[in-house]
């Protein structure tokens, strides 16, 4: 089973072209919204209970998230309002299980001004991103795979910008094993109206994901490996710039194993099937960007919990940014089946 897993993963790889997120239109499609994923680091992929996960990987959408609704918000950086609501609902056929999102940016009010620097007025700023997905069991195997579609419009005053991107997954899960893999390929679309006429890339991005529970200890781990389309990945950060006495600047350099790292991320949840469970991350590029030169400021680090009471979870997370910036999400979902006596545990 595993060998098809990893043929699909061939596949993936060689359809896939080089595209980092922050050089491209609609990048907010790659910024995490749900507060438990938020605290394992940003971009896990096998949150198999989680009806906020198909957002990030389609094909972790199963029968087990019938009725499940999630919602959740954050005030991010600089007064930006991030949130998103997910739901999934069962429905008869071969694609059993459908899953829907939605994702907001605000990015606020501005002051809008002439080329003379002469203030006119105000205007505001704002993305949103429409999904639908559904995902399908490989025969005879324990493979999955999703895709979900989703229809983007991102507005700046008075211009605006529409969108159309296919994200597809695979996952490999046995309910007798104490692991999963994953493969997603995100955000592969084009524009369908432009703010100026030119177009823009979408942030195309590739990623592999593996969790592990150990037998006798509850702790589950996360690993994620992005941007796998594009092996350089690397800004040099301007925190680590030198100065000679000459006033000659060198910038950071950056070594093949520090490039490496920074597709990185990992999390832990410890109790991840109980009723209070507290989670863990780091994110190794956002760490390194955001570092300051002789200040530990432990940039990349999030964390947070879980509380569920009966069909309602309450999921916070905090993750630090930089010394001078924090940020706080917090997520509530709640399971609307009435035949379930308890959240859905982890399995199809």
């Amino acid at each position: 089973m595993l060998k098809q897993f990893f043929f699909i993963c061939i596949f993936f790889a060689l359809v896939s072209h080089a595209q980092v997120a922050g050089t491209s239109i609609f990048s907010f499609l790659n910024t995490s919204t749900n507060a438990r994923q938020t605290a394992l680091g940003g971009k896990t992929l096998n949150l198999l209970d989680d009806v906020d996960q198909p957002t990030w990987n389609p094909a972790t959408i199963n029968s087990n998230l019938n009725k499940q609704i999630s919602a959740n918000y954050s005030s991010f950086l600089a007064g930006i309002s991030i949130g998103s609501v997910s739901y999934a609902h069962n429905f008869s056929g071969i694609f059993k299980t459908f899953h829907s999102n939605i994702t907001y940016v605000n990015y606020g009010e501005f002051i809008q001004a002439d080329v003379d620097g002469n203030e006119t007025g105000t205007f505001n700023a704002s993305d949103i991103a429409l999904a639908l997905g559904t995902s399908y069991q490989i025969p005879n195997s324990h493979i999955y795979i999703g895709t979900s579609v989703k229809f983007i419009y991102s507005s700046i005053a008075n211009f605006s910008s529409t969108g159309l991107a296919l994200d597809f997954g695979a996952i490999y899960y046995n309910a007798l094993k104490p692991y999963t893999f994953s493969l997603v390929m995100r955000n592969i679309g084009t524009q369908l109206s432009t703010f100026n006429g030119e177009s823009e890339n979408l942030p195309f991005e590739v990623a592999i994901g593996a969790s592990y529970l150990p037998e006798n200890l509850p702790l589950r781990w996360y690993l994620t490996v992005d941007n796998l389309q594009q092996w350089d990945i690397s800004v040099p950060n301007p925190s680590n710039q030198t100065t000679d006495l000459d006033g000659n600047t060198t910038e950071e350099e950056i070594s093949f194993i520090d490039n490496a790292l920074r597709h990185f991320i990992i999390g832990a949840e410890l109790f991840p099937k109980r009723a209070v469970n507290v989670r863990i991350g780091y994110n190794f590029r956002r760490g390194k960007e955001l570092q300051l030169q002789n200040v530990r400021t432990f940039g990349g680090i999030s964390f947070g919990f879980g509380l569920r009471m009966n069909k309602i979870k309450l999921n916070y997370a905090y993750s630090r940014f930089h010394s001078a910036s924090n940020v706080s999400t917090f997520g509530l979902s709640i399971d609307l089946n009435k035949n379930r006596t308890e959240i859905a545990p982890t399995k199809y």
